[in-house]
């Protein structure tokens, strides 16, 4: 039983779906629809004509910092391109190159504002920290917007809708639960990803034995695969994405009276720059507001093409 949010959200026309698959296809140099609905009167970047005449050298540069390692949002490969043919962004002092549903968003974000995209990987518990220093400008990495979170960073609106779901093993004792309530009192073995918006429904599984939590989801999942957790609380993509090369694993979503509370935070993904930076957070806002990047609809098309983009569904 699937859990189902329903958001406000802008029609776009038929344009969208050719706009976008060009604009992502191309990783740089399209433009993707207007805020409107309407298909844009130019397929070039809005930038000004400075930005467009400029040498490469001399064009500004949107630092984005990632994890690199949470695919679908974002995972390292060896290829320049995807077997699509999308342009794949080179990591940051390394040889390898980063892609997924936070490369592409990113990547049409820097082309809209004229700029190149530079990726820096980064593991997840240092990534505010590594964003204080200085060492990139915004965080587009799957994070979702929290209360807490909004005391240390600006927020841009969420680029991605998503729901939230468990994970357990497809022939273990878990596999027929259908509702959160159908958990409590098993002394359930369950885990999450650290320093994540997951960690506070843990505790809402009643009777569960709360384990170790993961620097990675990666790890969530192997271990539910190896038995050292029963249940992973995760999001919905993340966890198809990983169905793909874990096949003893099954995903479970909820319906909303029968399921986790408080998880709202979790649903809103948004890119974050540091707290007093609201120039960049505006100028970024801007431009997702003249791609007309608040469509539902669109992002879950992207969302499901990347999928299919990664290394294990190839």
């Amino acid at each position: 039983m699937k859990k189902m949010i329903r958001f406000g959200k802008s029609v776009l026309t038929a344009a969208l779906a050719a706009t976008l698959g060009l604009a992502t296809l191309a990783g740089c140099g399209d433009s993707a629809p207007s805020s409107s609905g309407s298909a844009p009167a130019s397929s070039e970047p809005a930038a000004s004509a400075a930005e467009s005449e400029a040498p490469a050298e001399d064009r500004p540069v949107l630092r984005v910092g990632m994890e690199c390692a949470y695919p679908p949002f974002n995972w390292t490969q060896d290829a320049a391109t995807t077997p699509d043919g999308s342009a794949a962004v080179p990591i940051a002092g390394t040889s390898l190159y980063a892609y997924g549903y936070d490369v592409a968003v990113a990547q049409m974000i820097a082309d809209q504002l004229g700029m190149d995209l530079e990726v820096y990987k980064v593991e997840w518990s240092s990534i505010g920290i590594s964003l204080d220093a200085g060492d990139y400008d915004c965080i587009i990495a799957g994070m979702g917007r929290t209360a807490e979170r909004e005391m240390s960073y600006s927020f841009t609106t969420p680029y991605y809708y998503r729901d939230n779901c468990i994970v357990v093993k497809k022939d273990g004792p878990y596999s027929g639960v259908n509702g959160l309530s159908d958990l409590f009192g098993t002394g359930c073995k369950v885990s999450t990803q650290l320093g994540t918006g997951w960690i506070p429904l843990l505790d809402q599984i009643e009777g569960a034995e709360t384990g170790m939590n993961y620097e990675t989801t990666s790890e969530c999942f192997m271990a539910v695969s190896n038995g050292v957790a029963d249940v992973c609380i995760v999001d919905l993509p993340t966890a198809q994405s990983a169905l793909l090369t874990n096949k003893d694993l099954m995903i479970i979503t909820f319906d909303e009276d029968d399921s986790f509370t408080g998880d709202e935070e979790m649903v809103n993904v948004c890119i974050a720059t540091r707290k007093d930076d609201t120039e960049l957070r505006d100028k970024i806002q801007e431009a997702m507001d003249a791609l007309g990047w608040n469509d539902k609809a669109a992002m879950d098309e992207l969302m499901e093409r990347v999928i299919g983009q990664q290394p294990a569904a190839n």
